[in-house]
């Protein structure tokens, strides 16, 4: 039964209990700062988009995984929406993260962000304007 489980681990790879460190990408200091850079950018563009009324975060962890990056957005109403990502070594170009369209990013977030807004106040909103 001990074989089925996902802590049994591989025979003759990994111990039992242990992951194997080889898929695991390991970034340098100066990547993880291109990372932080990076989402840090898509968090302000994305709150450029939207008015103060919606809670815009963002976070980067390192976990058994490796690197993961994620912007979130909270609307006033509506369940919240969210991107992220998890970096390889392929993703850099020496220190620097490759460019990930964080315009674009930002701008599916603010519309993802907005349509929860939309959906959760439904039809029954009298409009302002015709």
């Amino acid at each position: 039964m001990n074989g089925n489980t996902p802590y049994a681990g591989s025979p003759g790879v990994t111990q039992a209990g242990h992951r194997a460190n080889t898929d695991v990408p390991e970034l340098s200091a100066e990547q993880k700062e291109s990372l932080r850079t990076s989402v840090a950018s898509i968090a302000a563009r994305t709150r450029d988009f939207l008015p103060d009324e919606y809670v815009v975060g963002s976070q980067v962890s390192n976990d058994g995984n490796g690197p993961q990056a994620q912007v979130a957005v909270q609307p006033p109403v509506g369940h919240p929406v969210s991107a992220g990502f998890q970096p390889d070594a392929e993703d850099f170009d020496g220190d620097d993260l490759v460019a990930h369209e964080e315009t674009e990013v930002a701008r599916g977030l603010a519309a993802s962000a907005a349509l929860q807004v939309k959906q959760a106040m439904g039809d029954d909103i009298t409009p302002t304007a015709r």
